[in-house]
């Protein structure tokens, strides 16, 4: 048995989501039998959402107690530490988490941009994974480019398939990149019987973060990509629904070209609702990351990958991920409005056997005892 830590963030924006994409990691290495811990730095002032307010600020309470209610569930219970903007250290101390640190075979890096480097100086080995292929990568290089150093990690994996490829565009900021799918734990996810009338349905944010420019192009987010699908809805009879954040939402042009619009901060308020709007839906259909298209990354969604185990299909817009995946049996990656369109009323004429197949794929592909068993045996662990 090893000692694992994951670096991440589920205290700072305690969502459904958010919270299943670190649960993923941290439910699959406990059952492979490991000794596993969760670390959280607020990283800049007021960088904590509470839901049931709707306000960011420096308070971490709601967070601090979502986080330990998720991790008791799956026999983690005071097993995390976060660090507030004072500096203030919950769940473990500041002299508890140094020691588990000094004593972890593994640190596992997955979006804290380096800030527990220092704590893990005496962890035997030191990994980052990027969730951002392409963006990840071109950010390094700007920096590098800029004389700035990056944080240092003994090895990098990226949940983008094809960088350090020659199926992909994107730089590799001058590392060795090591491919890892988004896993998911499918027994967290028992398939159900999907409501009649269910629309495929998604979660997402208009945009996520400031385009990054790159060796003069500009790498935008799922608002350049979406509107090559927004006639989508009259090309089919299925119903769409999008659960879409951003302040620069073309609500309007949405529900008039026949997308229904949710409220994501509802239908993820917690890990369960999160689940209940998956399994609640008929299957997925979602846009991308300008930057995960135009690169050609091989990223798939950890959503997509948590719908596909609910035994909901998926239709992704295409990255270049059917290079690893096996397209056209529950999964179907989409070019273009037509190809989405075709690819939800093929599910629809036969659904039953495409929801079998969706749960096929995540099993014998994504599921996290697979893949992160993978990843340890790959670090010689």
């Amino acid at each position: 048995m090893a000692r694992i830590i994951l670096g991440s963030y589920m205290v700072r924006y305690p969502l459904g989501a958010v919270l299943s994409w670190a649960l993923q990691y941290l439910t699959g290495f406990r059952k492979l039998g490991h000794d596993v811990y969760f670390v959280e730095k607020s990283g800049y002032p007021k960088s904590c959402y509470d839901p049931s307010r709707d306000v960011m600020s420096d308070d971490c309470s709601y967070g601090t107690a979502t986080v330990e209610a998720v991790l008791s569930r799956i026999g983690m219970g005071g097993k995390w530490c976060f660090v507030d903007a004072a500096g203030r250290h919950h769940g473990l101390s500041r002299e508890r988490v140094q020691a588990v640190f000094d004593s972890a075979d593994l640190f596992v890096d997955m979006g804290t941009h380096g800030t527990w480097l220092d704590e893990a100086a005496r962890t035997g080995m030191r990994v980052l994974v990027d969730g951002e292929p392409g963006f990840t990568q071109m950010k390094m290089e700007n920096k590098l480019a800029a004389g700035r150093t990056l944080p240092s990690y003994d090895f990098y994996y990226t949940n983008g398939r094809n960088i350090g490829t020659e199926r992909s565009a994107a730089p590799t900021g001058g590392r060795q990149w090591r491919p890892l799918f988004h896993p998911v734990d499918v027994e967290t996810f028992p398939v159900v019987a999907s409501p009649a009338g269910a629309p495929f349905t998604t979660i997402m944010n208009w945009q996520s973060y400031e385009p990054v420019e790159y060796m003069g192009e500009t790498y935008g987010h799922k608002d350049v990509e979406f509107v090559k699908f927004m006639t989508l809805p009259s090309l089919t009879d299925s119903r769409l629904e999008i659960a879409v954040a951003g302040s620069t939402v073309p609500r309007d042009a949405l529900t008039g070209a026949g997308w229904k619009i949710c409220d994501p901060h509802e239908v993820t308020r917690t890990f369960d609702s999160f689940a209940d709007y998956v399994r609640g839906s008929c299957g997925e259909f979602s846009v991308c990351k300008s930057g995960f298209v135009r690169l050609n990354t091989g990223w798939f969604s950890d959503r997509g990958a948590v719908y596909l185990a609910s035994g909901r299909p998926v239709v992704q817009q295409d990255t270049g991920f059917g290079a690893h995946l096996p397209c056209g049996h529950g999964l179907f990656a989409a070019r273009d409005v037509g190809e989405a369109a075709t690819a939800i009323d093929t599910i629809a004429g036969d659904y039953e056997r495409h929801s079998r197949w969706a749960r096929e794929v995540a099993a014998e592909y994504l599921d996290a005892r697979r893949v992160l068993g993978g990843m340890l045996e790959d670090l010689g662990m």
